[in-house]
């Protein structure tokens, strides 16, 4: 159940929720958000941005985004090759944190990442637990998926306005045919794109 029991737990502290969108796909940046719950202003239907339809998590995200405050950090698929998908949505995280205007005491992250700071504890399935994570979710999402439709305007044999980036048969089949683009992420193609069409559809 997504509520603030989490956020109950560290009293009167600033609590900021993090999460991250597209970790596992062939092309495109990992999008990590952090958002800062008014718990006086709480807004219904937040959940997990993957519980919830494209159409609704666009109006959750106008909702998260007008009442609360929030940040996002974005790691570009170069950056990624350089340092690893792992340390780049650790360091998306931290951007976001950081960006927002008021300093948290406490910072709640899904999954079980490592952090040096602190202030972070990193909560396994957060999103479905935490509502302050759940928004950070929807934010990450909407904010991932506008990037891609619009890299897709200018790459459209790729579809990435309907796949994200992620490992489809349909990518597989354009990488082959028109090869990688800026955007992929050359670190995954040895394991994904080009030699393991085993992982298509698998989001590896």
């Amino acid at each position: 159940m997504v509520d603030l029991a989490i956020e109950d737990e560290y009293g009167n502290l600033i609590i900021a929720g993090a999460d991250e969108a597209g970790r596992g796909p062939w092309a495109g940046p990992v999008v990590a958000a952090a958002v800062i719950i008014d718990r006086k202003n709480i807004i219904k239907g937040i959940n997990d941005s993957k519980k919830i339809a494209k159409k609704q998590r666009e109006l959750l995200f106008a909702q998260i985004t007008t009442n609360y405050l929030w940040s996002v950090g974005i790691i570009e698929a170069d950056e990624i090759d350089q340092i690893n998908i792992l340390e780049a949505t650790k360091k998306a995280c931290q951007i976001a944190v950081n960006s927002i205007t008021t300093r948290a005491d406490i910072v709640i992250v899904d999954g079980n990442m490592k952090f040096a700071d602190p202030r972070y504890n990193s909560i396994v399935k957060g999103d479905a637990k935490s509502l302050s994570i759940a928004a950070a979710s929807i934010v990450a999402k909407v904010t991932r998926d506008r990037i891609m439709n619009e890299l897709s305007t200018e790459y459209p044999e790729y579809k990435w306005e309907k796949n994200s980036g992620y490992g489809t048969k349909e990518h597989l089949a354009a990488i082959i045919k028109y090869g990688l683009t800026k955007h992929h992420r050359q670190s995954f193609k040895i394991k994904g794109a080009l030699t393991c069409e085993e992982h298509v559809s698998s989001k590896c």
